[in-house]
C-alpha cells in the first residue's frame, strides 16, 4: 500500500505543540474551528471526532461505586438546544471541507448531542452510511430509578457526500466478526486500567473502538484527523496501525496527558528476563562480572519536560524460578500489598525486581 504523505506545511497554522515527523504524528493547540479553517482543502482520508455531549448541568452519576459530579468542564455546558446545534454544524461544515471527495467521518456522541449531530449532517450533504451503537458491557448504574441505565452510545458514519466512494474493508470486517457480516451493534469494553495509567478523561474512549473504526474505514498511510482529541486515543490507534494523524486540543492539560500515552507508545521500555532451570542462580564458575566501560551520563537538556515516570516490581517465585506477577506501585509495601491480593499470593517468593523508568520529551 503506498503510503500518501501528509499536507505540507500551511504559513496559516500554528506551531504544532508535539511533532513527531517520523510516525506523522501532530497536536496542535487551539480552537478547532481556527485550525480546521488553516488546513488545505480536501487532504484527509478520514475524521473521529467526539465532540463535547452538552452533559455538564450540575448532575450527579455513579463511578467506581461513588456518587461523583457530572460536570467536566466549561467546555462541556449546553447553551441551549440552537446553539449547540449552530456550534456542531459548523465544525462538521469546517470538517467537510477538509475531507478528500472519497473521505468519510466517523462522530461519536449520546443521546444529548447525536440528534443533532445526525441533523447537521443531513443539512451540510453528508451521506449517511451506518449509525453504530456501542454496547457497553458494564455501564454505570442509574442512581434516580427514574431512566433506564445508559448503557451505549453512538457513532454516525458519513461520507463526505452523495458521490463519494467510501473505503470499507468488509472482509476484514467479517472476519473480526468470525466469518459473519459485521452488524452495527458493537459490545466493546470501556478503556481498560493500562489506557488510564497516565491520567483519565471524563469522555476516553477505547483504543479497540478506534483501531476497529480504522481498520474499517482507512487503509495504512493514510490521513487521519480528530478535532478533539482529549487524550490522544486516535493517535495511539493510528501509531500502531501506521496511520498519519492530526489531532486539534483546546484544552492544555488533554494536551499533556495525549502527548505522554504518545511518548510512553513511542518509547516502549520493557524488562526481559530469559528463564531457564537455575538461571536466576549465582553462575557456581569464577567469571571477571567487573564493568570497565567508563561511565558518561547523557547531558538532559534543561528543558526536557517528564512525560512519564513509572515503578515497577516483578515478583520471582522459588518455584518455578521466574517472574510470576508485575506490578506498578510507589513503594514495596504497596507492591506486596498487590501481590497478596493477587491469584498469585499463595506462591512462594524468592526474591523481587524494582525497575524505574523516566522517559523526557526535549524541545528540539
Amino acid at each position: 500500500m503506498t503510503k500518501s504523505a501528509p499536507f505540507a506545511a500551511s504559513p496559516a497554522l500554528p506551531e504544532p505543540v508535539f511533532h513527531d515527523p517520523a510516525h506523522h504524528i501532530k497536536i496542535f493547540q487551539g480552537d478547532c474551528l481556527d485550525i480546521l479553517a488553516a488546513i488545505p482543502e480536501a487532504t484527509v482520508d478520514l475524521i473521529f471526532a467526539d465532540p463535547p455531549y452538552f452533559l455538564s448541568n450540575d448532575g450527579i452519576t455513579c463511578h467506581a461505586g461513588r456518587m461523583v459530579s457530572v460536570n467536566k468542564g466549561q467546555w462541556d455546558r449546553s447553551r441551549g438546544p440552537a446553539a449547540n446545534h449552530d456550534f456542531n454544524r459548523a465544525w462538521l461544515a469546517a470538517a467537510q471541507r477538509v475531507l478528500k471527495p472519497n473521505g468519510s467521518i466517523w462522530v461519536s456522541g449520546t443521546a444529548h448531542v447525536i440528534h443533532s449531530v445526525g441533523f447537521a449532517l443531513q443539512q451540510l450533504g453528508f451521506k449517511l452510511l451506518n449509525d453504530i451503537t456501542w454496547v457497553k458491557p458494564n455501564p454505570p448504574p442509574n442512581l434516580s430509578c427514574r431512566y433506564f441505565t445508559h448503557a451505549t452510545e453512538t457513532l454516525i458514519w458519513a461520507a463526505k457526500n452523495k458521490r463519494s466512494r467510501h473505503t470499507f474493508h468488509y472482509q476484514e470486517m467479517r472476519r473480526i466478526a468470525g466469518g459473519k457480516q459485521m452488524k452495527s451493534v458493537w459490545e466493546i469494553r470501556p478503556p481498560e486500567p493500562w489506557e488510564k495509567r497516565f491520567g483519565k478523561h471524563p469522555t476516553q474512549k477505547p483504543v479497540a473502538l478506534l483501531e476497529r473504526i480504522l481498520l474499517a474505514s482507512s487503509n495504512p498511510g493514510d490521513l487521519v484527523l480528530d478535532p478533539f482529541m482529549g487524550s490522544g486515543t486516535t493517535a495511539i490507534a493510528c501509531l500502531r496501525l501506521r496511520r498519519c494523524i492530526i489531532t486539534i486540543e483546546r484544552e492544555q492539560h488533554c494536551a499533556d496527558l495525549a502527548q505522554s500515552r504518545i511518548v510512553a507508545e513511542l518509547v516502549s521500555v520493557q524488562l526481559f528476563v530469559a528463564v531457564a532451570q537455575n538461571d536466576l542462580d549465582p553462575r557456581a564458575d569464577p567469571v571477571d562480572r567487573s564493568d570497565r566501560t567508563v561511565y558518561r551520563p547523557m547531558a538532559l537538556s534543561s528543558s526536557g519536560k517528564l512525560v512519564q515516570r513509572e515503578r515497577k516490581f516483578y515478583f520471582v517465585a522459588a518455584e518455578p524460578r521466574k517472574i510470576v506477577f508485575t506490578v506498578e506501585a510507589s513503594d514495596l509495601e504497596h507492591a506486596w500489598q498487590k501481590f497478596h491480593s493477587s491469584p498469585r499470593a499463595a506462591l512462594n517468593i524468592l526474591f523481587v525486581i524494582k525497575t524505574e523508568t523516566e522517559i523526557y520529551l526535549l524541545d528540539s
